[in-house]
């Protein structure tokens, strides 16, 4: 497994009702989607600062601007909220009311009247995966954030079928059926309804799976008498005859190998898309973890050429995957190395899985179950990785969702910390999903910080409490609350694609502790955090947990003018209502890259 998240669990009951698979343990993330999409895509042009500046979506100048009448939230560490805002050349120069900043401004600075809005540093997305989602991001979304009943979303894919052309393929993805009203899985038959003329094949979420309809089928000749290889099997009527779900690598791969479309996709305007989707949702850097998954070390030379083109409207951070420790150590990469705009900032390494897949390592059984999940890099070993990094000058960003794998993780830590090795601060716990006391305690006399996947509370709180722990462990779900209570700084993040990035959404899910499937029901309620402190832990905390609130994460003289002008006051409106404010207006280094339909304040 290379990283993160979340097998759903209707996909982990359909595992067993197949074959033996060793996907039994994926995530989407790890899945083999990406290196094949990726080898598919990838051109050698993608490593050329040409390219990208061919690719240049960038428009309109620096600019050296005051801007007045406004709610300036700074996130500084007085908590210093001002009615003014003065940049030249992509920094802040000033901060404070309207005659103060005008005494530094120059006399030439445009005048910006807000007209009252809030203006905030831009959101920090501190944990995703860039390329990953970049290499599916043009396939149809048919998740439940868009359809929350299967029949709307095979209803949609019928209507865009009838527009394609002449042997085009319709591809689409996020399939959950843990989320969405329906069938467990699509069959070929359901497919058939979309088209009998057209390939059609949708990714499951986890995207360990797939499905496909008959015309998919018969083009990849694969009938009853096609073997089944047990590490990947095709789904069976009990005729024998394949019904179109596709188990693993080997089986997706099999079908969709035949869509030539692939070697065209577009994963440099992909890529650029990625950015502008952030831009919309305030999201001013944002930090990939487990660089390598998708085209290896190449990966880099991509990073680096997008940073020095000028094309990118987002600053990206990275870990790299520990899974290619040879071919990075060859290269000579260190921590902290890059541009403002593309910096390596940690080296990641995934201790469990997913406890939704039940793959999360657990001091206990899981629910109802005998299995206490899996250790993907036995205690000794990570203990011996973190040490060998440390020693190296690496920041750790260590994934860890189950209660033992988070002792484990905080073992290596400790042993690391007692040889004064972890001298690049902060080191991180990824997802630390469920939280003891004396972890916790344990956390905040190392200064390690957790980066907690708050829709695991939102979109699966219920069946973690009532499929995968029980209730009372399913209360030690992202502790955000006691964390803060113990000086611990930690953030919120989006994993995508396990969740969509949002954070004006995380911040609401860490502020309510609400349920999507159970509204009006809570999880762990004594663990909802004011909206100061998820501010916080969207801004300035994940500039620090990323090693770059030196440069952004507060509005203060000298950092980069990166904000977001947002129509309301996360704190002043209801907060079931924070995920609803409007993003009016997105700026990266004093340069506008996002604004509304709405009228602009510039």
């Amino acid at each position: 497994m290379l990283f993160d998240d979340a097998l759903t669990f209707e996909s982990f009951s359909d595992l067993e009702w197949a074959a033996p698979s060793t996907d039994n343990h994926g995530c989407p993330c790890c899945s083999p989607v990406f290196s094949f999409i990726g080898t598919m895509a990838f051109k050698e042009e993608l490593a050329s600062v040409e390219f990208w500046k061919s690719k240049n979506r960038v428009n309109g100048p620096v600019r050296n601007a005051v801007l007045v009448n406004a709610k300036v939230l700074t996130m500084d560490a007085n908590h210093s909220v001002f009615e003014a805002l003065a940049i030249k050349d992509g920094k802040v120069i000033a901060c404070g009311s309207r005659e103060e900043v005008a005494l530094v401004a120059d006399a030439e600075a445009d005048i910006i009247d807000c007209k009252g809005r809030v203006i905030l540093p831009g959101f920090i997305e501190p944990h995703m995966h860039f390329l990953p989602i970049a290499s599916i991001g043009r396939f149809e979304d048919i998740g439940p954030y868009r359809f929350t009943k299967t029949v709307d979303a095979i209803g949609h894919l019928k209507k865009l079928a009838e527009n394609l052309a002449q042997g085009q393929w319709l591809m689409a993805r996020q399939f959950d059926p843990s989320l969405q009203e329906g069938p467990e899985f699509l069959t070929a038959d359901m497919l058939d309804e979309v088209s009998t003329h057209h390939p059609v094949f949708v990714y499951n979420a986890s995207l360990h799976f797939a499905y496909c309809n008959s015309v998919a089928l018969q083009m990849a000749g694969i009938d009853r008498d096609t073997p089944d290889d047990p590490a990947s099997p095709y789904g069976r009527w009990q005729n024998g005859e394949p019904n179109g779900v596709l188990k693993g690598g080997g089986a997706m791969s099999s079908v969709v190998r035949f869509n030539e479309g692939q070697k065209d996709y577009d994963l440099g305007g992909a890529t650029l898309d990625i950015c502008e989707r952030a831009n919309r949702l305030g999201i001013t850097t944002f930090c990939d973890q487990a660089t390598g998954s998708v085209q290896g070390v190449k990966e880099i030379d991509l990073y680096n050429a997008l940073a020095a083109s000028g094309s990118m409207t987002a600053r990206l951070r990275y870990s790299l995957s520990y899974r290619l420790q040879e071919k990075w150590d060859s290269l000579g990469i260190q921590c902290d190395s890059g541009s403002d705009m593309a910096r390596v900032v940690g080296w990641k390494i995934v201790s469990d899985g997913s406890n939704q897949g039940f793959t999360g390592l657990q001091r206990e059984p899981y629910l109802h179950r005998q299995d206490a999940g899996l250790a993907y890099v036995p205690a000794e070993e990570l203990t011996e990785m973190v040490m060998d990094r440390a020693s190296r000058g690496w920041a750790l960003v260590i994934h860890a969702n189950g209660d033992k794998a988070i002792d484990n993780t905080l073992d290596a830590y400790e042993a690391a910390a007692e040889l004064g090795l972890l001298t690049n601060l902060p080191c991180r716990i990824e997802h630390c999903s469920i939280l003891h006391d004396e972890q916790i305690d344990r956390m905040a006399a190392l200064g390690i910080s957790p980066s907690f996947l708050i829709g695991h509370v939102y979109y699966w709180g219920h069946a973690m409490r009532d499929r995968v722990f029980g209730e009372v462990k399913a209360n030690l779900l992202d502790r955000t609350a006691a964390c803060e209570a113990k000086g611990i700084r930690w953030t919120l993040h989006s994993d995508e694609p396990v969740t969509e990035m949002g954070p004006l959404r995380c911040i609401q899910n860490a502020v309510t502790r609400d349920l999507w499937k159970e509204p009006g029901t809570k999880l762990a309620e004594q663990e909802a955090v004011s909206v100061d402190a998820a501010l916080r832990a969207m801004t300035i905390d994940a500039a620090w947990q990323c090693h770059s609130d030196h440069e952004v994460g507060s509005l203060e003289p000298g950092k980069f003018a990166d904000f977001v002008i947002l129509e309301s006051d996360p704190r002043d409106v209801l907060a079931p209502d924070i995920s609803k404010i409007k993003v009016l207006e997105t700026w990266l280094a004093g340069r506008q890259v996002f604004a509304s339909s709405q009228p602009s304040t510039t």
